[in-house]
Protein backbone atom coordinates (compact mmCIF):
# COMPACT_ATOMS: atom_id res chain seq x y z
CA UNK A 1 0.00 0.00 0.00
CA UNK A 2 1.49 3.40 -0.97
CA UNK A 3 2.58 5.64 1.89
CA UNK A 4 0.52 8.75 2.61
CA UNK A 5 1.78 11.85 0.82
CA UNK A 6 2.45 14.74 3.15
CA UNK A 7 1.95 18.39 2.38
CA UNK A 8 5.55 19.41 3.03
CA UNK A 9 6.68 16.76 0.54
CA UNK A 10 4.45 18.23 -2.17
CA UNK A 11 5.73 21.73 -1.44
CA UNK A 12 9.33 20.54 -1.61
CA UNK A 13 8.71 18.72 -4.89
CA UNK A 14 6.95 21.67 -6.56
CA UNK A 15 9.64 24.12 -5.40
CA UNK A 16 12.45 21.96 -6.82
CA UNK A 17 10.52 21.31 -10.04
CA UNK A 18 9.92 25.02 -10.65
CA UNK A 19 13.45 26.18 -9.82
CA UNK A 20 15.34 23.24 -11.32
CA UNK A 21 17.72 22.69 -8.42
CA UNK A 22 17.62 21.66 -4.79
CA UNK A 23 19.99 24.48 -3.86
CA UNK A 24 17.76 27.20 -5.36
CA UNK A 25 14.64 25.63 -3.85
CA UNK A 26 16.22 25.43 -0.40
CA UNK A 27 17.06 29.13 -0.51
CA UNK A 28 13.55 30.05 -1.69
CA UNK A 29 11.86 27.84 0.93
CA UNK A 30 14.32 28.77 3.72
CA UNK A 31 15.06 25.07 4.31
CA UNK A 32 18.34 23.20 4.43
CA UNK A 33 19.31 21.18 1.38
CA UNK A 34 19.40 17.90 3.39
CA UNK A 35 15.85 18.53 4.65
CA UNK A 36 14.62 19.23 1.13
CA UNK A 37 16.41 16.19 -0.26
CA UNK A 38 14.89 13.99 2.45
CA UNK A 39 11.38 15.24 1.61
CA UNK A 40 11.89 14.45 -2.08
CA UNK A 41 13.23 10.97 -1.30
CA UNK A 42 10.31 10.25 1.02
CA UNK A 43 7.88 11.39 -1.67
CA UNK A 44 9.54 9.20 -4.32
CA UNK A 45 9.40 6.24 -1.93
CA UNK A 46 5.72 7.01 -1.25
CA UNK A 47 4.68 7.16 -4.91
CA UNK A 48 6.98 4.32 -5.88
CA UNK A 49 8.72 6.13 -8.73
CA UNK A 50 11.61 8.44 -9.46
CA UNK A 51 10.42 12.02 -9.99
CA UNK A 52 13.78 13.66 -10.75
CA UNK A 53 16.98 12.80 -12.56
CA UNK A 54 19.94 14.28 -10.71
CA UNK A 55 22.56 16.02 -12.84
CA UNK A 56 25.63 18.13 -12.09
CA UNK A 57 23.82 21.33 -13.08
CA UNK A 58 20.65 20.54 -11.10
CA UNK A 59 17.69 18.24 -11.58
CA UNK A 60 15.19 17.53 -14.36
CA UNK A 61 11.85 15.82 -13.99
CA UNK A 62 11.23 12.34 -15.30
CA UNK A 63 8.13 11.71 -17.42
CA UNK A 64 6.36 10.53 -14.30
CA UNK A 65 7.63 13.62 -12.48
CA UNK A 66 6.21 15.93 -15.13
CA UNK A 67 2.82 14.24 -14.91
CA UNK A 68 2.89 14.33 -11.11
CA UNK A 69 3.88 18.02 -11.14
CA UNK A 70 0.62 18.97 -12.88
CA UNK A 71 -1.37 17.35 -10.08
CA UNK A 72 0.87 18.51 -7.22
CA UNK A 73 0.97 22.17 -8.26
CA UNK A 74 -2.79 22.21 -8.76
CA UNK A 75 -3.34 20.66 -5.29
CA UNK A 76 -1.21 23.36 -3.67
CA UNK A 77 -2.97 26.14 -5.57
CA UNK A 78 -6.38 24.73 -4.64
CA UNK A 79 -5.30 24.55 -0.99
CA UNK A 80 -4.12 28.17 -1.10
CA UNK A 81 -7.43 29.28 -2.60
CA UNK A 82 -9.38 27.28 -0.02
CA UNK A 83 -7.42 28.79 2.89
CA UNK A 84 -7.79 32.31 1.54
CA UNK A 85 -11.49 31.73 0.90
CA UNK A 86 -12.03 30.81 4.55
CA UNK A 87 -10.03 33.79 5.80
CA UNK A 88 -11.85 36.19 3.51
CA UNK A 89 -15.26 34.82 4.51
CA UNK A 90 -14.27 35.41 8.13
CA UNK A 91 -13.71 39.06 7.26
CA UNK A 92 -9.93 38.90 7.03
CA UNK A 93 -9.35 40.54 3.64
CA UNK A 94 -5.91 39.26 2.81
CA UNK A 95 -4.40 36.72 0.47
CA UNK A 96 -3.74 37.20 -3.21
CA UNK A 97 -5.44 37.30 -6.60
CA UNK A 98 -3.58 36.26 -9.77
CA UNK A 99 -5.01 37.43 -13.08
CA UNK A 100 -4.14 37.64 -16.76
CA UNK A 101 -5.07 40.46 -19.13
CA UNK A 102 -4.79 41.08 -22.85
CA UNK A 103 -2.53 43.91 -23.99
CA UNK A 104 -5.35 46.35 -24.79
CA UNK A 105 -7.03 45.61 -21.45
CA UNK A 106 -3.76 46.32 -19.66
CA UNK A 107 -3.59 49.72 -21.35
CA UNK A 108 -7.20 50.84 -20.97
CA UNK A 109 -9.47 49.13 -18.42
CA UNK A 110 -7.08 47.45 -16.01
CA UNK A 111 -5.55 50.55 -14.33
CA UNK A 112 -8.96 51.89 -13.18
CA UNK A 113 -10.07 48.47 -11.95
CA UNK A 114 -6.89 47.72 -10.02
CA UNK A 115 -6.78 51.19 -8.47
CA UNK A 116 -10.34 50.84 -7.19
CA UNK A 117 -9.77 47.28 -5.94
CA UNK A 118 -6.57 48.23 -4.12
CA UNK A 119 -8.33 51.16 -2.49
CA UNK A 120 -11.06 48.83 -1.17
CA UNK A 121 -8.77 45.91 -0.27
CA UNK A 122 -5.26 47.29 0.41
CA UNK A 123 -4.07 44.07 2.09
CA UNK A 124 -4.77 41.83 -0.91
CA UNK A 125 -1.76 41.21 -3.15
CA UNK A 126 -2.40 41.26 -6.90
CA UNK A 127 -0.30 39.61 -9.60
CA UNK A 128 -0.97 40.61 -13.22
CA UNK A 129 0.26 38.70 -16.29
CA UNK A 130 -0.09 40.31 -19.71
CA UNK A 131 -0.50 38.35 -22.92
CA UNK A 132 -2.85 36.40 -25.18
CA UNK A 133 -5.03 33.59 -23.92
CA UNK A 134 -2.92 30.93 -25.64
CA UNK A 135 0.01 31.76 -23.35
CA UNK A 136 -2.16 31.63 -20.23
CA UNK A 137 -4.02 28.35 -20.64
CA UNK A 138 -1.37 26.27 -18.79
CA UNK A 139 -1.43 28.67 -15.82
CA UNK A 140 -5.24 28.64 -15.77
CA UNK A 141 -5.25 24.85 -15.84
CA UNK A 142 -2.76 24.65 -12.98
CA UNK A 143 -4.60 27.22 -10.86
CA UNK A 144 -1.71 29.70 -11.07
CA UNK A 145 -4.12 32.28 -12.56
CA UNK A 146 -7.58 32.85 -11.08
CA UNK A 147 -8.97 34.28 -14.32
CA UNK A 148 -8.04 36.27 -17.40
CA UNK A 149 -9.77 39.05 -19.34
CA UNK A 150 -8.98 38.24 -22.95
CA UNK A 151 -10.16 37.42 -26.45
CA UNK A 152 -10.41 33.88 -27.71
CA UNK A 153 -10.84 32.18 -31.06
CA UNK A 154 -14.00 30.09 -31.20
CA UNK A 155 -12.37 27.39 -33.30
CA UNK A 156 -9.98 26.52 -30.51
CA UNK A 157 -12.05 26.23 -27.34
CA UNK A 158 -10.60 24.62 -24.24
CA UNK A 159 -13.27 22.48 -22.56
CA UNK A 160 -11.67 22.93 -19.15
CA UNK A 161 -12.43 26.65 -19.17
CA UNK A 162 -15.56 28.78 -18.94
CA UNK A 163 -16.05 31.91 -21.06
CA UNK A 164 -18.21 34.81 -19.84
CA UNK A 165 -18.76 37.46 -22.52
CA UNK A 166 -17.98 41.02 -21.37
CA UNK A 167 -17.73 43.37 -24.36
CA UNK A 168 -16.72 43.97 -27.98
CA UNK A 169 -13.92 46.25 -29.12
CA UNK A 170 -13.14 47.59 -32.60
CA UNK A 171 -9.69 47.10 -34.11
CA UNK A 172 -8.05 49.20 -36.83
CA UNK A 173 -5.00 49.14 -39.08
CA UNK A 174 -2.44 51.54 -37.65
CA UNK A 175 0.82 53.22 -38.71
CA UNK A 176 3.03 55.93 -37.26
CA UNK A 177 2.21 59.56 -37.85
CA UNK A 178 4.08 60.63 -40.97
CA UNK A 179 4.18 57.11 -42.46
CA UNK A 180 4.48 57.21 -46.29
CA UNK A 181 1.15 55.35 -46.58
CA UNK A 182 -0.79 56.98 -43.75
CA UNK A 183 -3.50 57.95 -46.27
CA UNK A 184 -3.96 54.43 -47.66
CA UNK A 185 -7.60 53.40 -48.12
CA UNK A 186 -7.13 49.64 -48.61
CA UNK A 187 -5.12 46.89 -46.99
CA UNK A 188 -4.02 45.85 -50.48
CA UNK A 189 -1.98 49.07 -50.66
CA UNK A 190 -0.08 47.94 -47.57
CA UNK A 191 0.74 44.36 -48.53
CA UNK A 192 4.32 45.20 -49.47
CA UNK A 193 4.93 46.88 -46.11
CA UNK A 194 6.48 45.11 -43.16
CA UNK A 195 3.84 44.19 -40.58
CA UNK A 196 4.11 43.35 -36.89
CA UNK A 197 1.41 41.55 -34.93
CA UNK A 198 1.14 39.18 -31.97
CA UNK A 199 1.32 35.44 -32.56
CA UNK A 200 -1.56 34.11 -34.70
CA UNK A 201 -1.81 30.94 -32.58
CA UNK A 202 -4.83 32.09 -30.64
CA UNK A 203 -7.47 34.68 -29.86
CA UNK A 204 -8.37 37.65 -32.06
CA UNK A 205 -5.19 37.57 -34.14
CA UNK A 206 -5.92 33.98 -35.17
CA UNK A 207 -9.26 35.24 -36.51
CA UNK A 208 -7.46 37.98 -38.46
CA UNK A 209 -4.93 35.51 -39.82
CA UNK A 210 -7.66 33.24 -41.16
CA UNK A 211 -9.62 36.20 -42.52
CA UNK A 212 -6.65 37.54 -44.48
CA UNK A 213 -5.91 34.06 -45.81
CA UNK A 214 -9.50 33.63 -47.03
CA UNK A 215 -9.36 37.00 -48.81
CA UNK A 216 -5.98 36.17 -50.37
CA UNK A 217 -4.43 39.32 -48.98
CA UNK A 218 -2.07 38.02 -46.30
CA UNK A 219 0.25 40.81 -45.07
CA UNK A 220 3.96 40.19 -44.75
CA UNK A 221 4.30 39.76 -40.99
CA UNK A 222 8.04 40.19 -40.53
CA UNK A 223 8.07 40.58 -36.74
CA UNK A 224 5.93 38.79 -34.18
CA UNK A 225 5.57 40.79 -30.97
CA UNK A 226 4.33 38.96 -27.89
CA UNK A 227 3.69 42.10 -25.85
CA UNK A 228 1.60 45.18 -26.45
CA UNK A 229 4.48 47.50 -25.56
CA UNK A 230 6.83 45.92 -28.10
CA UNK A 231 4.22 46.13 -30.86
CA UNK A 232 3.21 49.75 -30.26
CA UNK A 233 6.79 50.92 -29.80
CA UNK A 234 7.87 49.30 -33.07
CA UNK A 235 4.99 50.85 -35.02
CA UNK A 236 5.43 54.29 -33.43
CA UNK A 237 9.13 54.45 -34.29
CA UNK A 238 9.33 52.74 -37.69
CA UNK A 239 7.39 52.08 -40.89
CA UNK A 240 5.90 48.82 -39.61
CA UNK A 241 2.13 48.38 -39.91
CA UNK A 242 -0.08 46.67 -37.33
CA UNK A 243 -3.67 46.20 -36.15
CA UNK A 244 -4.58 47.46 -32.69
CA UNK A 245 -7.66 48.11 -30.59
CA UNK A 246 -9.35 51.42 -31.39
CA UNK A 247 -9.38 52.53 -27.76
CA UNK A 248 -5.64 51.86 -27.50
CA UNK A 249 -4.95 53.96 -30.61
CA UNK A 250 -7.05 56.77 -29.12
CA UNK A 251 -5.06 56.77 -25.89
CA UNK A 252 -3.78 60.34 -25.32
CA UNK A 253 -0.24 59.12 -24.65
CA UNK A 254 -0.09 57.24 -27.95
CA UNK A 255 -2.34 59.54 -29.97
CA UNK A 256 0.51 61.80 -31.05
CA UNK A 257 2.42 58.88 -32.54
CA UNK A 258 -0.12 56.46 -34.07
CA UNK A 259 -2.60 57.01 -36.90
CA UNK A 260 -5.57 54.67 -37.59
CA UNK A 261 -6.16 54.12 -41.29
CA UNK A 262 -9.62 54.41 -42.89
CA UNK A 263 -9.30 51.25 -44.99
CA UNK A 264 -12.32 49.99 -46.94
CA UNK A 265 -12.02 46.40 -45.72
CA UNK A 266 -14.06 45.89 -42.52
CA UNK A 267 -12.26 44.21 -39.64
CA UNK A 268 -14.14 41.98 -37.21
CA UNK A 269 -14.73 43.20 -33.68
CA UNK A 270 -12.92 41.44 -30.88
CA UNK A 271 -15.03 39.85 -28.16
CA UNK A 272 -13.51 40.00 -24.69
CA UNK A 273 -14.34 37.37 -22.10
CA UNK A 274 -13.74 36.62 -18.44
CA UNK A 275 -12.11 33.20 -18.65
CA UNK A 276 -11.50 30.79 -15.77
CA UNK A 277 -11.45 27.10 -14.96
CA UNK A 278 -14.88 25.50 -14.93
CA UNK A 279 -14.39 23.44 -11.79
CA UNK A 280 -13.02 26.14 -9.49
CA UNK A 281 -14.91 28.94 -7.74
CA UNK A 282 -13.18 32.26 -7.18
CA UNK A 283 -12.34 33.38 -3.66
CA UNK A 284 -14.40 36.33 -2.36
CA UNK A 285 -11.55 38.70 -3.27
CA UNK A 286 -11.17 37.14 -6.71
CA UNK A 287 -14.92 37.41 -7.26
CA UNK A 288 -14.84 41.07 -6.17
CA UNK A 289 -12.08 41.85 -8.67
CA UNK A 290 -13.93 40.00 -11.43
CA UNK A 291 -17.06 42.03 -10.68
CA UNK A 292 -15.12 45.29 -10.99
CA UNK A 293 -13.92 44.19 -14.42
CA UNK A 294 -17.52 43.41 -15.41
CA UNK A 295 -18.65 46.87 -14.32
CA UNK A 296 -15.78 48.66 -16.09
CA UNK A 297 -16.34 46.71 -19.32
CA UNK A 298 -19.90 48.04 -19.41
CA UNK A 299 -18.66 51.66 -19.36
CA UNK A 300 -18.70 53.04 -22.94
CA UNK A 301 -15.32 54.15 -24.28
CA UNK A 302 -15.13 57.69 -25.62
CA UNK A 303 -13.11 58.35 -28.79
Amino acid sequence: MPAAIKLHQLRAFVAVARLGSIRAASRAAHLSQPALTKSIQELEDGVGAKLFIRRRQGVVMTNIGESFFKHASLILEELRVAQEDIQQRLGLAGGSVNIGVGGSIARTIMPQVITRFHREYPNVKIRIVEGQLVSMIPALRQGELDFTINTYYQGHLDNELSYEYLMDREYQVVVRRGHPLEHATSITQLLECDWTMPTPNGSYYRLLHDLFADRDMMPKISVTCETFMACTSLVAQSDFVSILSRDVISDPILGNHLVPLAVCEPLPKAGFYLIQRKDTALTPMGASLAQLFRQQCRVPMSF
